[in-house]
């Protein structure tokens, strides 16, 4: 066997109120503190940042919600060392260049209990590589997918990929029950997974309901339940770990931790990269002169210390100190294009308020650019609302915190999907053929150290055309009241609750 890898929208006595009346419930509806504190005793009161943007659909980024809530399961996971771990395959081995056998899990049964089994599986990838668009980590990549008797599948790529076991990991091929998906094209995860906690209800982008599932394959989980409240406003997440309202708070904004007590605050340094993407296709951006203008005119440095108050590393590149190697590797970029005078340029400069410290980047942005020379106009918008102008090429400047391994826990998928002719997620309208080669050279490596060079090779030819600046690279600060045992602080944010997460009682 083969192993590869401060926009607050309310104030905080409300919002804390209304914290108050989500968490405490073990139905679908909210219902009064008084009346279900022994029922929610051991129920885990979770908040998260963004609320669904798809309908919890797995081919989306909401994947990563049903992850986190260990509700859907892949066939295979990544372990801290990033290299391949089992999950609802046990074994697996490429048997040629562009095919890989997995065999299935016995015994194991969908929340739905129908059975999981070959025929369930290919139905799921396959609608998965049929999917328009694609998620991102089937980015420039056409699978097939057969069964290979009734506990296997074998997975065929157009051509040799060897990291085709590692995009199985991403939580958007996670398998779910055949039933979930409906004939008009929409998949629905309510009873659908295999994992330790079965989703039970969706309360639109409010809220969810998660209960133990008792049938689960491995450990069952030692939570009753999962309570999860979605809320975008940073203060008002800070605010339900500080009313003991939240027992686990996602992405607590680095101006509400020092009001916290520390004991209840963890930082894990994680691959995300807050950078600027520069629009290369449409608008003055198309300079590079103008481009380079902007490079220079960033003082990261001061981001970091003011809006971060220093939580944050600055950045030398779009790989941070999540990944050690990538330091070690980085080149020095060379410019060869000299800045242009702005000489009163106006640009429109955007982000989004669903994480709290982006609009505040935005000001700081803003600051020196106009030192600089240019005009600067923002618009900032919930993430909902701007995404598809932001991928249409509808502004000069787009800030965006960006996850450079989320998928595969390799960051040449990222690199693709940001920085490549096709890729799905080009916000800087990127196209320059010396960097989809580089691209595809390190896609055809295997894992180690060549595939790391030429992973960095392929950063420094982004780096160069100044097509996206980065600035920092994020912490992730992650709340946990003191009830709370066993939550899961990962850099890649795939997971945060498992079977071994619950509540204690505190006198």
């Amino acid at each position: 066997m083969k192993l590869l890898k401060q926009w607050p929208l309310l104030s905080v006595a409300i919002s804390a109120s209304l914290l108050s009346g989500c968490f405490d419930s073990t139905s679908d509806k909210p219902v009064s503190q008084a009346s279900t504190t022994e029922a929610t005793q051991d129920r885990i009161k979770l908040a998260m940042l963004l609320p669904p943007r798809s309908g919890l659909t797995p081919l989306s980024d909401d994947a990563f919600k049903l992850s986190r809530w260990s509700t859907a399961e892949t066939l295979v996971i990544l372990d801290q060392a990033g290299n391949l771990a089992p999950a609802l395959a046990t074994k697996w081995e490429q048997i040629s260049p562009t095919e890989w056998r997995f065999e299935l899990r016995p015994n194991v049964q969908f929340h739905d209990h129908s059975p999981f089994n070959a025929k369930a599986v290919v139905n799921s990838l396959q609608v998965a590589a049929k999917a328009t668009p694609k998620p991102r980590i089937l980015d420039g990549m056409n699978l097939t997918i057969k069964a290979d008797g009734e506990h296997a599948v074998i997975v065929t790529s157009s051509k040799p990929d060897p990291l085709l076991a590692q995009r199985l990991t991403s939580p958007q091929l996670s398998i779910l029950s055949p039933n979930a998906y409906q004939a008009n094209g929409v998949i629905n995860p309510i009873t659908a997974g295999t994992g330790p906690f079965v989703l039970t209800a969706v309360n639109g982008t409010s809220s969810a309901t998660l209960n133990r599932f008792n049938d689960y394959w491995g450990e069952k989980a030692q939570a009753s339940g999962i309570d999860v409240n979605f809320v975008p406003d940073g203060i008002a997440r800070a605010a339900a770990l500080r009313t003991d309202n939240a027992d686990i708070v996602e992405a607590i904004p680095v101006s509400q931790a020092p009001l916290l007590d520390p004991s209840l605050v963890h930082e894990v340094p994680m691959p995300r990269t807050n950078t600027l993407y520069l629009n290369t296709r449409y608008g003055v951006m198309k300079d590079p002169a103008v481009r380079a203008a902007v490079r220079e005119a960033i003082n990261r440095e001061q981001i970091v210390n003011n809006v971060y108050e220093k939580r944050a590393d600055i950045a030398q590149g779009l790989l941070g100190p999540a990944l050690p190697w990538a330091a070690k590797l980085r080149q020095p970029v060379e410019h060869t294009v000299a800045p242009a005078d702005p000489k009163g340029i106006t640009i429109t400069l955007a982000t989004f308020t669903d994480r709290t410290e982006l609009p505040e980047v935005a000001v700081y942005l803003a600051q020196q650019l106009n030192k600089a020379g240019f005009t600067v106009k923002q618009d900032v918008r919930e993430y909902s609302q701007i995404e598809s102008d932001a991928l249409a090429g509808k502004f000069d400047a787009f800030i965006l915190s960006r996850a450079t391994v989320l998928d595969s826990g390799d960051p040449v998928a990222y690199m693709y999907s940001d920085f490549s002719c096709k890729g799905s997620f080009n916000i800087a309208q990127l196209c320059q053929p010396e960097i989809d080669q580089a691209l595809q050279v390190a896609g055809s490596l295997p894992a180690g150290l060549e595939r790391q060079k030429a992973i960095m090779a392929a950063e420094n030819l982004i780096l160069a055309s100044d097509a996206a600046i980065p600035m920092l690279h994020e912490r992730v600060i992650q709340g946990e009241s003191k009830r709370v045992v066993g939550a899961i602080r990962d850099p890649r944010e795939r997971t945060l609750i498992d079977s071994h997460t619950y509540i204690k009682n505190v006198k």
